[in-house]
């Protein structure tokens, strides 16, 4: 019996744009499994960037049902979605989003601080997270001090601080080249070996071929949802 993690149940987003309803999911249902890795692929305008604010509680559906480890999020308030955010799923972005006047441990403290945990806790948890990473000659160092993989490094370490069930990943390496890129996806492959869901958005279909499974969408619906390795198979 499968363990799903997220259960997207008749999911649609509608944007009201002038006199005509925008729709931007249409009745999606999906599940995705306790320790999966998938990658959601489509084009520009598909609904892939939508379906990722959604399952990461950033956005809500107009209608439909979502269950997040078993819990219905539909009803919960802004501030229980941001808990849920802090804690259950962690975020990485294309351009990082660290800030600038922070050393790479200090931005990776932040999730901490808003959870309220101590300073000497955040300290050993950033600490760790980093070498993680392989950053930890590096986190004194702001993040104009770092090259690009070094700050998604960063970001990673930021995303996993919290231990996060879930870590989703929007267009990780659209701003790295290949070499980097594939030093990056090495470590997305690492979590999911560490029993973390990772669910990422690209369009590159080689980042795609890491993931086991691979989602395509199009018009704000699921053409095809393909296995192409068993859970946790290189």
């Amino acid at each position: 019996m499968p363990n799903n993690v997220v259960e997207l149940h008749d999911i649609s987003r509608v944007y009201e744009m002038g006199e005509e309803p925008l729709y931007a999911l249409k009745q999606l249902t999906l599940s995705i499994e306790d320790g999966d890795y998938v990658a959601i692929m489509g084009t520009s305008g598909s609904g892939k960037s939508t379906l990722m604010n959604l399952i990461g509680c950033l956005d809500r559906p107009t209608e439909g049902r979502y269950l997040l480890n078993h819990k219905d999020v539909f009803h919960l308030s802004d501030d229980e979605l941001a808990a849920i955010r802090n804690t259950t799923i962690g975020f990485v972005f294309q351009q990082f989003n660290l800030l600038s006047s922070m050393t790479a441990i200090e931005n990776v403290m932040l999730p901490l601080v808003y959870a309220g945990v101590d300073k000497e806790q955040r300290t050993i948890r950033a600490q760790f997270a980093l070498q993680q990473v392989g950053l930890e000659q590096r986190m004194y160092h702001r993040p104009t001090q770092l090259s690009g993989g070094q700050q998604q490094r960063v970001s990673i370490a930021r995303a996993i601080v919290n231990k996060p069930r879930i870590l989703l990943a929007d267009e990780p390496t659209g701003a790295l080249d290949s070499h980097t890129a594939e030093e990056i996806m090495a470590l997305f492959d690492d979590l999911v070996e560490q029993g973390i869901t990772v669910i990422l958005v690209t369009h590159d279909g080689e980042v795609a071929n890491r993931a086991s499974r691979i989602v395509r969408m199009r018009d704000g619906q699921i053409t095809s949802d393909s296995r192409i390795r068993s859970k946790n198979e290189k």
